[in-house]
Parts: C-alpha cells; structure tokens; sequence
C-alpha cells in the first residue's frame, strides 16, 4: 500500500525552527513532485513549497526566506525546514506526492498532517 508517512512538527516559540520529514513508502515505482502544503483552523489548505523530481522548487509568498524545501530520490522523502516561524505559521501541515505503484498510474496522495504550532 502506497502511503506518505510525516513526522516532525510540534509546540515553538517564535523565531524558533522545526523540521518537517514525509516519506513515501510501499510498492513504489516512481515519485513525481512533492510537496507541503498547511491548513489553519477556519481556513482553507493552502500551498506552502513544492519540488519536482528535477529539484524545480515554487514556494508561497509568506514562506519564501525562511523556508526550506528539500529532497532525497533515494529515500523517496521530502522535508520542510521552518526558521524564523511566526505564530500565523500555526497550522496542520500535510505532505503531498504524486506517486505511482507498480501497475498503477500517477496520483495523488496526501499525508494525515502534522501540527505545528508557534507560540507568541
């Protein structure tokens, strides 16, 4: 079973930083773009950095500077570095990937989430 697997986030005070991992696991043949997107309570998911397979990385505005999006093909793993975190970065990220199985075509797959909370 093709999933995405996140760990990492929690409680910090502003100006602290938090690193986010997600891999993708199970009967894996590719792994197209990656990404992370976050969803604070009463808003809607919102796009936080994306990455292709080539290392082509878009981040959102309110993150560009102190955010950092990284991968590893090998381990089929994406990973968000959080610095300088506002307490409006308080929200449940989730890890997304398009993944295709073997036998399968590429779709869509989002991770449960993780919180992150900055305190004021």
């Amino acid at each position: 079973q093709v999933q995405l697997v996140e760990s990492g986030g929690g409680l910090v005070q502003a100006g602290g930083s938090l690193r986010l991992s997600c891999a993708a696991t199970g009967s894996l043949f590719s792994v197209g773009a990656m990404g992370w997107y976050r969803q604070a309570p009463g808003k809607q998911r919102e796009l936080v950095a994306t990455i292709t397979s080539g290392g082509n990385i878009n981040y959102a505005d309110s993150v560009k500077g102190r955010f950092t999006i990284s991968r590893d093909n090998a381990k089929n793993a994406v990973y968000l570095q959080m610095n300088s975190l506002k307490p409006e970065d308080t929200a449940v990220y989730y890890c997304n990937a398009d993944l295709k199985g073997y036998g399968f075509a590429y779709r869509g797959y989002w991770g449960r989430g993780t919180q992150v909370t900055v305190s004021s």
